[in-house]
């Protein structure tokens, strides 16, 4: 049947091409956003691999399989977006009112985007390699996916292909037009820096779909007080350590006492919010939208969390335009229609 699509596609027809790529398509776009960490990006790179597939059907000699060719053409587009001087650079801190306190450190990755749980189910269950380091859930987590947009282009390319997604040493070689002894090379650099910003356990997410009553208790106290402007019972609720970034502001903070007093300049400015729950990258998510005395609620960013048995470990903030990427409105009509915790698990 493969033969028959792949004939009828490299004479023009449309069906058959899309019958040979469709079940490939979500595992391919989450690939492309584990290489570029931004789910636009990662759209568009997906567009251009099959553009390009479907332009070099010809070319295709079957010595792979046709999963194998996309996941080639797949990844060297994404390389070229990597190399291109055209990605979206930081920004700087944008909230009108509220003047942050000095940052811990500045981020080194300069874009990351959050991705919606409800466009993950499918796409992480697929079968890898028996070479593969890393469950695909954990390797969707946001802490690694962080962790590599710090590796070089071609050691980003080869730990995912390897560690995460199992393809033995001569496929990933003759994906990137390299030596076996080169790609392991480059692994070999990977796995040791990745090692230096992330350590398995850190940042886990859990199971795709699946909320423990423990998570949905911790969550839903973090509501509360995060919504009320209670410093006290959100402070409680984070690690000593706790780390919170806000990409793209490159302003990161370690640490809980730094945190609160970012949160207790927030509060102090009257900024009240009311949120709406979701899930990001396997990890409890909620859109903040900033109250208002009259008029809709303007939604005005997406907090990812990441926690760490009864605490919560990290807060990753995102700006309000993905809201809709998770089911979210861009704006609630006011005061009426509010109820936070609403979309939580019992």
């Amino acid at each position: 049947m493969t033969a028959d699509l792949i004939s009828r596609a490299r004479a023009g027809d449309a069906d058959a091409f899309r019958a040979l790529t469709e079940p490939h398509r979500r595992e391919l776009l989450v690939h492309c956003y584990r290489m570029l960490g931004s789910l636009q990006d990662a759209e568009d790179a997906l567009q251009d691999t099959l553009l390009n597939a479907w332009q070099g059907l010809a070319g295709f000699e079957e010595r792979a399989s046709m999963r194998t060719w996309l996941y080639r053409i797949a990844t060297n587009r994404c390389l070229n977006a990597l190399r291109s001087a055209s990605r979206r650079p930081a920004i700087e801190w944008n909230v009108p009112g509220v003047e942050p306190p000095e940052p811990t450190q500045l981020g080194e990755v300069a874009w990351l985007e959050p991705y919606p749980d409800a466009m993950l189910d499918a796409a992480i269950a697929v079968p890898v390699g028996p070479e593969a380091r890393y469950e695909q859930a954990q390797s969707i987590s946001l802490a690694f996916v962080a962790a590599l947009q710090v590796l070089p282009p071609r050691q980003l390319a080869v730990l995912i292909l390897r560690d995460v997604l199992g393809f033995h040493a001569n496929e990933v070689a003759s994906m990137l037009e390299s030596t076996v002894e080169s790609a392991n090379s480059a692994l070999k650099r990977a796995r040791a820096s990745l090692q230096r910003r992330w350590a398995p356990g850190a940042g886990r997410a859990g199971p795709v779909g699946e909320v423990s009553r423990a998570e949905a208790a911790i969550v839903a106290k973090f509501a509360d007080a995060y919504g009320a402007g209670d410093l006290d019972a959100l402070v409680a609720l984070l690690t000593d350590d706790v780390f919170m970034s806000m990409p793209p502001m490159p302003l990161e903070y370690r640490g809980r006492e730094i945190v609160a007093r970012f949160f207790l300049l927030v509060f102090r400015a009257n900024r009240r919010f009311a949120l709406m729950s979701t899930r990001a990258n396997g990890q409890p998510a909620f859109g903040a939208y900033l109250r208002t005395p009259d008029g809709p609620f303007p939604g005005v960013g997406l907090v990812v969390l990441t926690l760490d048995g009864e605490r919560i470990s990290a807060m990753s903030r995102f700006d309000g335009s993905l809201l809709p990427w998770f089911g979210l409105p861009a704006s609630l009509p006011g005061p009426q229609a509010i109820t936070p915790c609403a979309a939580l698990p019992a």
